[in-house]
């Protein structure tokens, strides 16, 4: 007999599958209706005929109708064939690659720490719920939350060019031959600070608010104030016992954060000129390149949906109710 449970997961998979094919779809019309011709933009010569552009357009496949267009890209979608960039002239996987890693680089570093500090501050808000340290525990959080990354990496920039004397764009030094590893990492940490503490703040308010919410509901329970009453030390008590049921709510919105984490940050990735996924969107934007910006959709759709499906399964698995 078929337990619940892989019942569960087997609707939850394809379901995954499902909303891959709607977004994928959604990925090609939705560019197509932007404003301007590729090749016009790619190539900006005023001598170019329009037989010299009817053969651009054949060669990039533009001039087939937009329905056999939208075929030919799912096949290419299932065989993980993204086509050649418009404006790099390369396959665009070998694009995709180098800039995922650069994402990577400065996302899950921000993710973690947000995530810790944004745990320890919620329960510690939530243990003092309805005092001062509660109330600005979730001012501070609820005010980074709501400012716009873009401003905050102004903000951090102006303060760099007058106070810190860090570098404001890109990875590292460009034309800097590097005489050690040290050279190099200590290069490369004085670029990375900047991004870092931008997203960083922005993030850690969302973990903070989150958790606290769910934490002040668990805290009323039962089983809490008959924990309190045995006298258990209060950090044990909020890290065993009321920690576990109220990272439920938190789950959800830790999964969907790291299934974004490919998708890098497309304006602080712009601001600190940070070569990564979201400044290649943004890149892509300007040049019209289809072909590069399906492809950058395409790893934050799966990677999206990913997340959600492992939310789920965890859901599924600590709470039997969601099963049914």
């Amino acid at each position: 007999m078929v337990s619940k449970y892989a019942i569960f997961v087997t609707r939850r998979l394809i379901g995954s599958l499902i909303a891959i094919f709607a977004i994928a779809a959604f990925n090609f019309f939705l560019f197509r209706i932007l404003p301007g011709n590729p090749i016009q933009l790619l190539f900006r010569s005023p001598t170019l005929t329009p037989q010299q552009i009817h053969a651009l357009e054949v060669q990039f496949g533009l001039d087939k109708p937009l329905l056999q267009q939208f075929f030919i890209y799912l096949y290419n979608f299932f065989l993980g064939n993204y086509g050649i960039s418009f404006y790099y002239r390369v396959p665009v996987i070998d694009i995709l690659i180098p800039r995922l890693l650069n994402s990577l680089i400065l996302l899950i570093p921000v993710s973690i720490v947000a995530i810790i500090f944004g745990i320890l501050t919620g329960m510690y808000a939530a243990w003092k719920r309805s005092t001062k340290i509660d109330v600005s525990i979730l001012t501070v959080a609820m005010g980074l939350y709501s400012l716009p990354t873009f401003w905050v990496g102004g903000l951090l920039i102006l303060f760099s060019l007058f106070y810190l004397r860090l570098p404001v764009s890109g990875m590292l030094t460009y034309g800097v031959t590097y005489t050690s590893v040290w050279a190099y990492l200590e290069d490369f940490f004085k670029h990375f600070i900047l991004p870092f503490l931008t997203l960083t703040l922005v993030t850690y308010g969302e973990f903070t608010i989150i958790l606290r919410n769910a934490m002040v509901d668990v805290l009323t329970e039962d089983y809490i104030r008959s924990a309190i009453a045995q006298g258990i030390p209060t950090f044990r008590l909020l890290s065993r016992n009321a920690l576990r049921n109220a990272m439920l709510p938190t789950l959800s919105i830790i999964a969907i954060n790291l299934g974004l984490i490919v998708a890098g940050s497309v304006l602080t990735e712009t601001v600190f000129a940070w070569p990564g996924i979201g400044r290649l969107i943004y890149e892509a934007i300007i040049h019209r390149d289809y072909p590069t910006l399906q492809g950058a959709f395409v790893i934050i759709t799966i990677s999206v949906v990913i997340a959600n499906f492992i939310a789920d399964l965890l859901y599924g698995y600590l709470d039997p109710r969601v099963r049914h």
